[in-house]
């Protein structure tokens, strides 16, 4: 996947002349570029030219792309139309039909609620960010979004069931049947949570995004939202909440998505998988061409995410052979959904770079940063 994602060929066309790009209110790069002319903006290189923020596929093969270019402090709020899509909605989804959430397996009072009952008791919970385990360089990493939520904490449905001393964990299913098979992936979407792991990320079932009902595309009726966890565990079209024990199977789900969620393997037991949260992550999102005093200068902007603790030393090179630097300016408010960060660059010459990141603190974990997951390159024709 690495591999995949860090030689995907090809190259993104952004439509400058579409696009009002906002400006960034951070200190230094406003001091930089005083006076300056913004020239327009260099596109990454090396990356496949996929459709963005346009549905194509179907089904377990159907995707959207959210095109993180647009991103900036004013805008951090991915629209409901321009969220990223793992997965379309199935033709035998039957939406006509009354849907029901049934909570079961190991408790004293199981029960069903209704999509009604549901959304009398949702609350707003804020914004956060959904990331895709499958997440690469080759989709100009699309696979990522943040919107705001309401909905039930699903800890409230777990302890109103009346869990049994056995009963450890907590199996989330949903509706996952298609006409066709798929030729990327395998239905059954569920998740195996420990108790604990529901509370401390405080995940809920989302009834409402952005203000409006959930669409199908993103989960309708119902879908469950984990904060900080990739989105293969955020389960869509929740149908079943079922509590099991420790020695429970893992779920057909989970060992797909076990090496994208850094598994030791594809364990058979989910007592012996670590949670699915993001660590620590940044990349560029938009590199801007400036004149400024008849010298050209970028401004490259990027994003900070995942993670739960904060981060105080981004750092930031251009080439294998350069030494990191300090990112010039940071503005790092929380680990969810994201932080924008700002530098301004002047390269000594033309030619190919290589954007790469890192967290200076050897205590805030960031594997996929550090493998340089998320390096991209950029071509540079004018210094």
């Amino acid at each position: 996947m690495l591999r995949g994602s860090l030689l995907a060929c090809g190259t993104l066309l952004l439509g400058f002349d579409d696009v009002v790009w906002p400006k960034i209110r951070q200190d230094t790069a406003k001091d930089a570029l005083a006076g300056g002319k913004l020239l327009g903006v260099a596109d990454f290189s090396k990356e496949a030219p996929v459709p963005m923020e346009t549905a194509f596929g179907d089904g377990l093969d159907g995707r959207m792309y959210t095109d993180l270019s647009r991103l900036s402090p004013q805008t951090s709020v991915t629209p409901t139309d321009s969220f990223y899509i793992r997965t379309l909605v199935s033709p035998l989804l039957n939406s006509e039909k009354p849907w029901v959430v049934r909570v079961n397996g190991l408790v004293a009072k199981p029960f069903e609620l209704s999509v009604e009952e549901l959304r009398k008791t949702g609350k707003p919970k804020g914004i956060h960010l959904m990331e895709c385990a499958g997440n690469a360089r080759s989709v100009h990493f699309g696979l990522m979004s943040a919107a705001d939520w309401a909905g039930v904490p699903l800890i409230d449905l777990v302890e109103s069931a009346k869990p049994k001393s056995q009963s450890t964990r907590v199996l989330v299913s949903g509706f996952d049947t298609y006409p066709t098979k798929s030729v990327s992936s395998q239905p059954g979407a569920s998740w195996v949570f420990t108790i604990d792991e529901l509370k401390a990320a405080g995940a809920f079932l989302a009834t409402e995004m952005n203000g409006n009902p959930l669409t199908k595309d993103h989960g309708a009726p119902i879908r469950l939202v984990v904060p900080g966890w990739y989105g293969c565990a955020c389960i869509k079209w929740v149908n079943e909440i079922t509590l099991v024990e420790d020695g429970a199977e893992a779920t057909s789900q989970m060992q797909e998505f076990a090496g994208r969620t850094q598994q030791q393997g594809a364990p058979k037991l989910v007592r012996d998988y670590k949670p699915a949260t993001i660590d620590q992550a940044a990349m560029p999102t938009r590199i801007e061409k400036w004149l400024v005093d008849e010298r050209i200068k970028y401004r490259v902007t990027g994003i900070l995410w995942g993670g739960s603790r904060p981060v105080t030393a981004l750092e930031i090179r251009f080439n294998p052979e350069e030494e990191y630097v300090p990112v010039e300016s940071v503005e790092r408010k929380v680990n969810d959904p994201w932080s924008f960060w700002t530098h301004i660059w002047s390269p000594k010459q033309t030619g190919t770079y290589l954007i790469r990141l890192r967290i200076n603190d050897a205590q805030i974990a960031a594997r996929r940063l550090d493998a340089g997951y998320y390096v991209r390159s950029v071509e540079i024709t004018e210094v």
